[in-house]
């Protein structure tokens, strides 16, 4: 059977994968354009666990909000590089992540593949993307919240930072206000009483270690400890920190002045925590040559 442009381009339509690529599959599947396209397929998901092991550290942070402001949706959806990373396909898959975490409220990320997705599931428009951007994506983390009594903040830096908050009281820019700030001091959490007692012990062995070097008083070394243990705290707890829009005042008695108080917070910044990997640019350029 003759292999018409026409049939080449309905192909590249259906499955996003190149020109050539796509002629050699109607070639391969004698014209029937159901068997390319079934083949095109499988080949898709070989070539999606073949990448699945290189490094993801690009990618954005996506942010869902229910119609009546009750509970939102963020996510970190992770690609190879910032060019994917910008483009709309990549976006629009993002976006389709966050509102499945939103509506169907998936217990992790694995369950989260199973959302529905038109005809297909997360995790198949997932492969079938890998296939066709011709990186590793990956969904690694996403995070609900429910409201109580308060107001959603929602903060988004580009697209590489996202702060979801809840602030009860105050007024209504106060929840925004929170989130923006939150974005640019990076708290670990809430108030002290939810630092995590071994993130505490850890610090608290090294200002220890810190101290002792001075060769005082163990008496004085103690309230040295302990005084850098509190700017410590200061500085990882929102409540401590110095608010960024009046470093004079902290965000703590920002909110007692504003009759308010911070419920919730989270905080994802593309790529944070990940290892990037070095390679060199002539080798990169090849192995996309080659396929790899």
């Amino acid at each position: 059977m003759a292999i018409t442009a026409a049939m080449v381009k309905e192909l590249r339509e259906r499955t996003g994968a190149g020109m050539m690529e796509c002629k050699k599959a109607l070639v391969e599947a004698g014209g029937e354009m159901e068997t390319a396209v079934e083949q095109m397929r499988i080949s898709g998901l070989a070539k999606a666990d073949k990448k699945s092991s290189r490094t993801a550290a690009e990618g954005v942070i996506a942010v869902e909000l229910s119609g009546d402001g009750k509970s939102v949706a963020m996510a970190e959806v992770n690609c190879e590089t910032d060019f994917v990373a910008k483009g709309d396909d990549f976006i629009g898959f993002a976006q389709a992540v966050c509102k499945a975490v939103l509506t169907d409220g998936p217990a992790d990320v694995e369950s989260l593949g199973g959302s529905a997705f038109g005809d297909q599931t997360l995790e198949q428009v997932r492969h079938e993307l890998v296939a066709k951007l011709g990186e590793n994506i990956q969904v690694r983390r996403f995070v609900t919240h429910q409201v109580s009594d308060g107001k959603v903040g929602v903060y988004q830096h580009g697209e590489k930072i996202g702060v979801i908050t809840e602030v009860a009281g105050g007024p209504e820019a106060l929840p925004r206000d929170i989130a923006m700030h939150i974005a640019a001091s990076k708290p670990v959490c809430l108030s002290e009483a939810e630092v995590p007692a071994d993130l505490l012990d850890k610090e608290k062995q090294i200002l220890v270690a810190e101290a002792a070097e001075s060769g005082k008083p163990a008496e004085i070394i103690e309230k040295m400890v302990q005084g850098r243990l509190r700017k410590y705290l200061a500085e990882i707890t929102l409540l401590g920190q110095p608010y960024v829009k009046d470093p004079d005042q902290s965000v703590e008695k920002l909110l007692k002045s504003s009759e308010a108080s911070a419920r919730f917070f989270a905080r994802f910044e593309v790529g944070e925590g990940i290892e990037k990997k070095t390679e060199n640019f002539a080798e990169e350029v090849m192995a996309q040559v080659k396929g790899d």
